[in-house]
């Protein structure tokens, strides 16, 4: 994500609560991930969760992104 998307966040965010909470999605699905990745060895259900964790991060991130391109777009209109 670059700086810009980032103060696009930043800026509306407060004003959209989808943009808000995926947001906020984010951020927390990174802490768990690395949480589960810096330990030297996981259990099979760590490994599961591991796996899904990403994959909602991932899923996130494509919605927040969306919401971010119709954003730059609206921008570049004004």
């Amino acid at each position: 994500m670059d700086q810009h998307e980032i103060d696009l966040l930043e800026k509306h965010a407060p004003e959209d609560p989808e943009l808000k909470s995926l947001w906020d999605d984010h951020l927390l699905y990174e802490k768990q991930i690395e949480k589960l990745e810096s330990k030297s060895f996981r259990t099979p259900q760590e490994q599961q969760s591991l796996k899904l964790l990403k994959k909602q991060k991932l899923e996130g991130k494509t919605k927040l992104m969306d919401i971010l391109d119709r954003l730059k777009k609206e921008e570049q209109g004004k």
